[in-house]
């Protein structure tokens, strides 16, 4: 039994780790509400075994060892988080977006600002500040590798742990541990860009961010197709998931844009927020009925050389429409709760818009 003076220290010490373990979770698991029930499942089992941790500096890495075994057994019945680019190939010039997946493939951006996730590195052995390993790319290139790897790669470089202490975590030899974090890096590396998006917004400072995120948001407002795409990469990316199309180069993406997003068929407005440590816009499209502009997608923007190099819409509406036809016109299909949820109420986003 846990006295007062223990329940108190407990809650403390869940209080003090809550967001770096939230985010923990999310790079195992790939999904914001499965993160979420991790941590809970997880508090559950820390809060059963409370009476038995007698040095309160060990309750970090307790509390580490109880999430990662509780995403760890998740994963051996779900299916791994994935961006579109993994999902499928780009689609051939002038090719409509097609049917959405709606089985649970997706990953989902994170709101690293409304949890609290802090800059910086969780600890001095620590390879990865703690917003570079929750960006996209990362998070993405996580999902690939096997669970162990996983576990061990986030433990040692993401969260600092030694190799003895993984070890002691994951009920294995450090020779494993060693051997499991040499592959997890390799695989890792090809999948991630040689510069993380944290330093290239360092690069590129805040006013200049401030100032491409304006030119997104007004080529947007006004439909402009050539000033939206002066600012992308030659090898640029357009993904909207739940659909699993997704356009590739730059070229093709502006092909794209000129007969659908920017035909002038849709009105838009945005919001600034920020998702997986990388500049974000809540997309909002005129609705007549409403009379107001009602919430689309989150467009999180993956920056290169002070250009935008990706661009993941993850879009807000129902996927209840059994023809293709239907997600050509996207903007006019009704609100799906759960990917709302998901992308804007967990944002602080409002859920409209005034003309």
């Amino acid at each position: 039994m846990v006295d007062a003076e223990a329940g108190r220290e407990f809650t403390e010490l869940v209080e003090q780790h809550r967001a770096e373990l939230h985010a923990h979770c999310y790079r195992m698991l790939g999904s914001v509400h499965d993160a979420e029930d991790a941590l809970q499942e997880t508090f559950i089992r820390a809060w059963r075994g409370a009476a038995g941790l007698r040095d309160a500096d060990s309750g970090r890495s307790w509390l580490y060892k109880i999430a990662t075994n509780v995403c760890l057994t998740e994963l051996e019945r779900r299916r791994r988080r994935v961006l579109p680019h993994d999902f499928s190939p780009a689609a051939e010039r002038g090719t409509p977006p097609g049917m959405p997946v709606t089985e649970s493939v997706w990953l989902d951006p994170y709101p690293d600002q409304a949890i609290g996730l802090l800059a910086g590195k969780a600890g001095p052995e620590a390879h990865y500040e703690q917003r570079e390993s929750i960006e996209l790319a990362f998070v993405a290139a996580l999902q690939h590798l096997p669970a162990n790897q996983r576990a061990v790669l986030i433990l040692r470089d993401v969260l600092g742990f030694s190799a003895n202490e993984a070890a002691t975590m994951l009920a294995t030899s450090v020779a494993s541990i060693n051997s499991a974090l040499q592959r997890a890096r390799a695989a890792v590396s090809e999948r991630v860009p040689e510069r993380t998006q944290q330093a290239n917004l360092r690069a590129l400072g805040d006013r200049a961010l401030q100032d491409l995120v304006d030119r997104y948001v007004l080529a947007w407002e006004r439909c402009d197709v050539s000033a939206f795409t002066a600012m992308l990469v030659e090898d640029a990316t357009f993904a909207m998931p739940p659909l699993a199309t997704w356009y590739t180069p730059r070229d093709v993406i502006a092909e794209w844009a000129r007969t659908s997003p920017l035909s002038g068929a849709w009105r838009w407005k945005t919001v600034r927020t920020q998702a997986n440590g990388q500049p974000a816009l809540g997309f909002y499209s005129w609705d007549d009925a409403a009379g107001a502009y009602l919430p689309f997608a989150l467009n999180v923007l993956t920056l290169r050389g002070g250009l935008i190099s990706d661009v993941t819409a993850f879009i807000v509406r129902s996927t209840e429409a059994t023809e293709p036809e239907a997600y050509q016109n996207f903007p006019n299909e009704p609100f799906d709760a759960s990917r709302y949820s998901s992308a804007f109420t967990r944002f602080g986003l409002p859920e409209r818009i005034g003309a």
